[in-house]
């Protein structure tokens, strides 16, 4: 099954035990995942065993910050906090209406260089693009924002599917929740197993969590609005429990396969396999999430044929089982 996440180690690195953790609220802060980051590494657990940080939340100029919310926060350190810090991480903020200061840009340069953690969670990735620290980098943020941080910085490496990555020691991770996934995988990191385990258990989050980023995406069960494919399209999507192919459908449109194939792409941006792949996968989800239907019978509606071909499809596609799927995404109990 393809991995929720990517680590990607660039060049040897030291390990060092993580003791100093610096927050960077930029303005209109999302206070959802501050919130998650302050819990992560500002709440004292020293108690019960768990590491303790020298933490602390900053500000560009060290004044109150906007949120997202409507209210401001107020912090009590500006950028020279970040000099000294082991991690830093950024929240998302209103990357549309404000661009990091070159103060801003200077000090994430500047922690990457001396080799400390640069973390960032949703579109706090704009931030470590326009730093340039994703040039040439794998990375991530949320679903919704994967192909305007791809058009913003073009030699970024975004990976929309997974819930974190790690490059080398950038960190980036989808929206809201992939923010504990993305914390609990840099704990595991720096502390181990035994201590990611403990705190995921305190937080009540699991340790691990199984599928990726994809299988979040609302995509709904319609035709793809092309120019003359429309009525083939239509009527592959009222039968999919059938055995369509290319052969099939090139016959409803009165086609050879090969012209049918190339007009196809020509209009829709896919092939037709893939085409039809997405739309059964669809159906099966809107099954899984509606339905009393078992994965086999799933597997038969939707034309995959058995529960092994379907399941094939999840992980190959959203990086989860249809098992795993339904017990998030139900809409009703069983």
């Amino acid at each position: 099954m393809p991995h929720l996440y990517k680590i990607l180690p660039t060049g040897r690195m030291l390990r060092h035990m993580l003791r100093n953790v610096a927050v960077l609220a930029l303005p209109d802060v999302a206070v959802f995942e501050l919130g998650v980051l302050c819990e992560l590494f500002g709440y004292d657990r020293t108690a019960e065993g768990l590491p303790g940080y020298d933490f602390a939340v900053c500000s560009a100029d060290g004044d109150p910050v906007t949120t997202h919310a409507g209210f401001d926060i107020a912090v009590h350190h500006d950028l020279s906090r970040l000099d000294e810090a082991d991690l830093i991480a950024i929240g998302p903020y209103g990357f549309r209406e404000w661009q990091p200061a070159p103060e801003v840009i200077g000090a994430l340069r500047r922690a990457h260089e001396r080799g400390a953690w640069v973390m960032s969670v949703c579109t706090g990735a704009f931030a470590l693009g326009a730093a340039g620290l994703l040039d040439g980098r794998r990375c991530t943020t949320h679903w919704l924002h994967t192909a305007r941080l791809a058009e913003r910085f073009p030699t970024a490496k975004i990976d929309p599917d997974v819930l974190y990555v790690q490059d080398g020691k950038i960190l980036t991770s989808a929206g809201t929740a992939a923010s504990v996934d993305a914390g609990l995988h840099l704990v595991r990191q720096e502390h181990g197993s035994a201590v990611a385990t403990m705190l995921a258990r305190r937080m009540v989050v699991p340790p691990h969590r199984e599928g990726g980023q994809a299988q979040y995406i609302e995509t709904p069960l319609q035709p793809i609005q092309c120019e003359t494919l429309q009525p083939v399209l239509t009527q592959v999507l009222g039968s999919l429990d059938q055995p369509h192919t290319v052969e099939t459908m090139a016959d409803l449109a009165h086609m050879a396969p090969r012209t049918f194939a190339r007009k196809f792409r020509g209009e829709t941006g896919a092939t037709p396999h893939d085409w039809l792949t997405g739309q059964r996968l669809l159906l099966a989800r809107r099954l899984l999430e509606d339905s009393d239907l078992g994965v086999e019978a799933i597997a038969g509606r939707t034309g995959f044929g058995s529960a092994a071909t379907l399941r094939h499809h999840f992980a190959q596609r959203l990086s989860t089982t249809p098992q795993a799927y339904r017990g998030t995404f139900r809409s009703q109990p069983v």
